[in-house]
């Protein structure tokens, strides 16, 4: 996994625990932030700092501005992507509570389909034949964040002719991009919101009631980003008033405690944040990192930096 790395650097492995002083100049953190925030005093010299995540909120407050930030930009793309569209999906198509018939072995339960559409939906029309699941094709998704993982996840969504909606931190055109701040006139129009943005001070608990409020009754909202750009409270407060569905795999707090009253939810599908963690993610990472690694040996600019040194 290492063979894309240049052959002048050594390579180190920091031990876990970390009990002594280590000297080098770039750090790949261990993906699981814990196990770095506590090896981080121990390391000295770093100048650059290559993460295999998307993510790197935590890092600039334990690192400090003197230090050259780079994320893994491109490599959560497939794996992330495709756990978004399997997550819509299997709302759409009741799986967990087919899966729930599965495990009690009673054919005649799917019959409670009709009436979990209509009690999430507010559709309780007398239809023939009853709804057994729901299409995608045709709904309108609103994408919140339009990053390398949204411009995926539109890739992926592409076939379903969905009326795609799209919003990021300022607007632009070709395709068009909504500013952030029309979020709450977009949210009345979605029936499923994909949230896929990074985790700011900006983006801090941005999906609150108010927001829950303005969704549609039975939207479905899927949390692929980060736990704190929704509020729990008001996320498990929409869950159990039957207002939306969601699948979310991140949270917040996270780990998600025992007992936690995201546990017991209904219409709720809950992922413990391995969205991205495939074995080609890890590879793509990997090759991310040695290809910022060569360039910042070369003194080439380098692609991802999210934080570069004062």
């Amino acid at each position: 996994m290492f063979r894309d790395f240049p052959k002048e650097v050594e390579l180190v492995r920091i031990p876990d625990p970390l009990d002594h002083d280590i000297e080098i100049d770039v750090w790949i953190p261990d993906p699981y932030a814990n196990r770095s925030i506590l090896a981080w005093p121990r390391l000295h010299g770093v100048r650059l700092v290559l993460s295999l995540m998307a993510g790197t909120e935590w890092i600039p407050p334990l690192a400090g501005p003197h230090v050259t930030i780079c994320n893994a930009r491109g490599a959560h793309n497939v794996s992330t992507a495709e756990w978004t569209l399997t997550a819509v999906l299997s709302m759409l198509k009741y799986f967990p509570m087919y899966y729930d018939i599965q495990r009690e072995g009673l054919w005649k339960r799917r019959f409670e389909a009709p009436s979990h559409y209509a009690a999430i939906t507010g559709d309780a029309r007398p239809l023939y034949p009853p709804v057994m699941l729901e299409e995608l094709t045709g709904k309108t998704v609103l994408l919140v964040g339009y990053g390398a993982i949204g411009k995926e996840i539109e890739r992926k969504l592409a076939p379903f002719d969905v009326n795609l909606l799209r919003m990021a931190r300022s607007a632009r055109t070709e395709p068009e991009v909504h500013a952030v701040s029309e979020l709450d006139s977009l949210l009345p129009q979605a029936e499923v919101v994909v949230l896929i943005l990074p985790s700011t001070e900006e983006t801090r608990g941005l999906i609150g009631s108010r927001q829950f409020a303005l969704m549609r009754q039975g939207a479905l909202l899927v949390n692929a980003a980060r736990g704190p750009i929704v509020q729990t409270d008001a996320l498990v407060e929409a869950l159990q008033q039957g207002k939306i569905r969601a699948a979310i795999d991140v949270t917040d707090p996270e780990p998600l405690p025992d007992g936690h009253p995201l546990w017991s939810c209904p219409n709720l599908l809950i992922t413990p944040h391995i969205a991205g963690s495939s074995k080609e993610f890890s590879r793509r990472a990997l090759h991310t990192a040695a290809n910022e690694l060569r360039r910042y040996m070369n003194g080439e600019p380098l692609h991802n930096v999210v934080q570069a040194a004062t």
